[in-house]
């Protein structure tokens, strides 16, 4: 039960924000950036788990990562902005964010950060 109550809620989540962005790309745009995903998730895992230390443990990894996937939010509109096509740019911005991805990762494992 507790499985599809999540991919329920992500479901809505994610119609949401494409409704809402139909209608105003600045509102649609607010509700993505929100932590609201990060939140539920943190939810989920301390009722199910009870542990503090997997909560504390999570947020700081989602914080470290959230400073490499601007990396998408850059490279998608400046490929779209020079007439490439979505799906391309896409893919190409997919790649961009996933490598940075690995070289935060490896920062972090270098600085003794994360195991």
């Amino acid at each position: 039960m507790q499985y599809a109550i999540k991919i329920i809620l992500s479901g809505v989540l994610i119609m949401l924000i494409s409704e809402i962005a139909k209608r105003s790309s600045i509102w649609g745009a607010l509700i993505a950036s929100l932590p609201i995903i990060s939140i539920i998730a943190m939810i989920f895992l301390y009722h199910e788990t009870g542990d503090v230390d997997k909560v504390r443990d999570l947020s700081i990894g989602v914080f470290w990562l959230v400073i490499p996937s601007l990396a998408l939010f850059i490279s998608l509109p400046w490929l779209l902005k020079k007439g490439m096509e979505f799906y391309p740019s896409l893919g190409i911005s997919c790649l961009i964010t996933i490598g940075c991805y690995f070289a935060m990762n490896a920062g972090l494992k270098y600085f003794g950060m994360v195991q």
